[in-house]
């Protein structure tokens, strides 16, 4: 597997290229900001990129979303609940404010998610995890030894609960039910911060 992660944005948004060594078949997970970076990483590793994913919607995942889209002409897959129309109104609003009001809105999701989904990228395959708590529609995406947490787990973190439609109690049952029945071998690369384990989590992460 191909994997190159990216740290963007004055949010420090971590954005994930990954690929298939066999096909050069790629997606792109959580383009939060600088697009010609993204775009440029892409080629420099051979990929070309077939989908790109949003493990939710806050602005600071998404920033770079329509560039990254337009450039690459892959489908944007995101969980059904994160795509209503009062979530995608919002994502509008704060992309707005974001970009000062010359951003334009981000498009549309191609394909919607839902748990127990499968990604396939060329020969690698990646499960849809349902993780809400952070955002209604928050997915993690599990393969290959990794699994890619959004802003649910940090390394001795979780993610915050006070914007709307959050919830502490239902993001710490979609660690607990999700994440922590992985392998403890499975490396966690989180939506900010460095990369950590399931095994360290369970152990040290003060928040479980």
């Amino acid at each position: 597997m191909i994997l190159k992660k990216l740290e963007v944005g004055p949010f420090a948004s971590n954005c994930y290229v990954v690929g298939s060594e066999a096909t050069k078949d790629g997606m792109i997970i959580d383009p939060g900001a600088e697009a010609a970076a993204i775009l440029d990483t892409a080629s420099h590793l051979g990929l070309t990129i077939k989908l790109i994913v949003a493990t939710h919607s806050h602005v600071d995942h998404i920033m770079a979303l329509r560039q990254v889209k337009d450039a690459t002409g892959a489908p944007f897959a995101m969980h059904e609940a994160e795509s209503s129309g009062k979530l995608m109104q919002g994502m509008a609003k704060m992309m707005s404010m974001a970009t000062g009001g010359s951003g334009e809105p981000p498009p549309k999701p191609d394909k919607l998610l839902k748990d127990g989904d499968y990604i396939d990228i060329g020969d690698l395959s990646f499960k849809v995890l349902h993780t809400p708590g952070h955002s209604p529609g928050g997915i993690s995406i599990y393969g290959h030894g990794v699994v890619f947490s959004g802003d649910t787990l940090f390394n001795f973190g979780i993610g915050r609960t006070d914007f709307p439609g959050c919830s502490h109690q239902v993001l710490i049952d979609s660690i607990k039910n999700k994440l922590m029945t992985l392998p403890d071998e499975t490396v966690v690369l989180p939506g900010h911060g460095p990369e950590t384990t399931i095994d360290v989590e369970r152990r040290y992460n003060p928040f479980l």
